[in-house]
């Protein structure tokens, strides 16, 4: 496989993104194998009340990770924002980015309409409206500010003192042409997922480089991330895709099933070359669809053909 943007002066960063599709126990192990093999990251994805992934706090999930590895990036992709308090959340990346010597990434979600929002008290209005202004409150308590109050629709607060006082960077992931523009207008890059094949990353890109530009933000800073699906066989992908189905939707209406087998097919064929648009500097691989995870994250850099090795 050809390595994507070859001519980039700027290092391509390659990793893992975990579902912890074996389990929690699976991540400390794939951690130690990816920074093992040679990779630069890890990114653990958050999910409530389904078996498609089984880390209900990527942060708790990302802890363990930076206390068993010592050089490679852990990442959340990503925590979903609307079931967290965007400042006990901004507490524990910071916390998180101190006790690992920087070696913490962010990334939040918007998640879906799930019952989720029912569960933790926030609702649809706040996932569809309050997201931007949760975004902003966790931005400025990571902005290095030494204190911080709120005067918002979704948050009121006085002010209060910022304590691990920190500044680091936002990921968020998007599926949607607004939450590309919610990110773009801020500046922050994307987290790309799975299902979306070149095409649409493409155009993804295209509207936040035009958004983020119109905004006074530099796209060329920009290091969106993308996830693929791992090169090689991937026999479990379709009993990992089943577990989709347990999703409730809060407004009680019935969530969509897929045709597993034919998504299933279009998530290899999509993948089936490892090429991002121009733009994605960190390309993240899943390995748990994979005969043996573990193996496959040492495998990850010689297929693909970059690594930090």
């Amino acid at each position: 496989m050809s390595h994507p943007d070859a001519e980039s002066p700027v290092r391509r960063r390659l990793g893992l993104f975990l579902l912890g599709a074996h389990g929690p126990a699976s991540i400390p192990r794939l951690a130690r194998a990816a920074e093992d093999a040679g990779l630069d990251d890890v990114w653990l994805a958050e999910h409530h009340f389904t078996a498609y992934g089984t880390l209900p706090s990527a942060t708790v999930a990302a802890g363990h990770a930076l206390g068993v590895t010592r050089r490679i990036e852990v990442g959340t992709a990503a925590c979903v924002l609307p079931n967290r308090h965007p400042v006990s959340l901004g507490e524990e990346a910071a916390l998180l980015h101190e006790l690992s010597g920087g070696r913490f990434r962010l990334g939040v979600a918007r998640g879906g309409p799930w019952v989720d929002l029912e569960v933790f008290g926030t609702g649809l209005p706040y996932r569809e409206q309050g997201f931007p202004e949760a975004l902003d409150l966790l931005r400025e308590w990571l902005s290095g500010a030494s204190r911080v109050g709120a005067d918002g629709d979704f948050h009121s607060f006085r002010e209060v003192t910022v304590s691990p006082r920190v500044t680091m960077p936002v990921w968020v992931a998007a599926t949607s042409a607004a939450t590309v523009s919610v990110a773009a207008r801020r500046g922050l890059p994307l987290l790309l997922g799975i299902d979306a094949d070149i095409s649409q990353k493409r155009d993804m890109l295209a509207l936040w480089d035009s958004t983020a530009a119109a905004h006074g933000h530099d796209p060329a800073r920009a290091e969106h991330a993308s996830v693929h699906l791992a090169p090689g066989p991937s026999p479990r992908l379709e009993e990992l895709l089943a577990r989709t189905r347990d999703y409730v939707r809060i407004d009680g209406s019935p969530p969509v099933h897929r045709d597993l087998d034919a998504y299933a097919a279009r998530l290899r064929r999509i993948h089936d070359h490892i090429h991002d648009p121009p733009g994605v500097r960190r390309t993240l691989l899943l390995v748990e669809a994979a005969p043996d995870p573990y193996s496959a994250a040492f495998s990850a850099a010689a297929s693909v053909g970059w690594a930090n090795t």
